[in-house]
């Protein structure tokens, strides 16, 4: 019988990629439950862009992962011993337990899922925090309206996807940009109305092709080239909800040419832009609920695809992440830690 668990503990701060010097693989004994708690065996680890910047001391909207300190992560997991009433012994549930094959977590604050409705990993892509991130920016900032034009990029990732198909559903012509032929193919089988290549050499041109009437809502998950690209093609009073800045997480891209921050308020100004950074947890109480129910409706109809990378073991973890942040992972990427 197992007795105890590995996890990635934070050992120094990363200067551009993650790599295997900036963590210790700790070997711990599998925690004993208290009074409302439950200790969760890891099945699924879902892998997000913003755990990058949880790995820097930078003030952000979130604290830092100390050094030493557990990587963070939501977790799909089973309820192997409990002190509370919330959750039984063989649940299925969504956690927040980290890089860990183990955890200890308040059972209030676990959802139970349901394996029979839709499979279990949703919960960490298109049902779960990626899926609400796009749901909430897209309706509450972006707010598209019928024969709008939307564009995202980063547009096969689990956020990227589900703004375009979102877009779509509610009457919007959706616009995806992703990087290389096979993710274009991928934004296609998704329904996007156009699916363009950031590496094509020529996205503004393409960009005018695409949108000849310009863009009225453009949700930014890059922010680099892609951004200069889109930016003259907002049409006055368009929306951009700021999701995140993928080019620049690892700390490695140059900086923007000197200028362009006048050339950005020229556009916020004369365009009479609305752009708006947002963390999802500030819609948690007035969407979440809603976007449960419209979302798994959607995913159940066949209107939202999803596509999942699952990457199996937890020797595999950091390769994994630093795919997916290079963009080389195709749809949600989630790591297969146990049976």
């Amino acid at each position: 019988m197992t007795t105890t668990y590995r996890s990635y503990r934070l050992a120094s701060r990363p200067q551009g990629a993650p790599t295997a010097q900036n963590f210790e693989i700790a070997q711990k004994p599998i925690p004993t439950p208290r009074e409302g708690q439950a200790v969760l065996r890891t099945l699924y680890l879902s892998l997000d862009p913003y755990m990058r910047g949880r790995m820097d001391d930078a003030k952000s909207y979130a604290a830092p992962v100390e050094i030493g300190g557990l990587m963070v992560g939501a977790t799909v997991s089973e309820v192997v011993a409990t002190e509370s009433d919330a959750v039984a012994v063989g649940d299925i549930v969504l956690g927040y337990g980290g890089w860990a094959e183990y955890s200890v977590e308040d059972a209030s604050v676990l959802r139970v899922l349901d394996p029979a409705e839709v499979p279990v990993t949703t919960a960490l892509g298109v049902l779960g925090m990626p899926g609400f991130t796009a749901y909430a920016g897209l309706l509450a900032l972006g707010k598209p309206q019928p024969g709008e034009t939307v564009a995202v990029a980063a547009a096969t990732g689990p956020v990227g996807s589900a703004v375009g198909q979102i877009a779509k559903v509610k009457g919007a012509t959706a616009i995806g940009i992703a990087g290389g032929q096979k993710k274009v193919d991928l934004l296609r089988e998704f329904g996007f109305d156009q699916a363009l290549d950031h590496r094509s050499g020529d996205l503004r041109a393409e960009l005018k092709a695409a949108a000849p009437d310009g863009i009225d809502v453009y949700f930014e998950n890059v922010g680099g080239a892609v951004w200069d690209a889109v930016l003259p093609r907002l049409n006055t009073f368009a929306r951009v909800p700021v999701c995140g800045l993928v080019a620049q997480y690892n700390g490695t891209s140059e900086f923007a040419p000197a200028g362009s921050m006048e050339r950005v308020m020229r556009s916020v100004l004369t365009k009479s832009l609305t752009l708006r950074g947002f963390i999802q947890n500030e819609f948690v109480e007035s969407m979440h609920d809603d976007f449960l129910r419209d979302m798994t409706q959607w995913v159940k109809s066949g209107q939202v695809k999803y596509q999942e990378e699952v990457i199996d073991g937890f020797d595999n973890v950091l390769d994994a992440f630093n795919d997916m942040l290079a963009g080389k992972n195709f749809g949600k990427t989630v790591v297969k830690i146990a049976e």
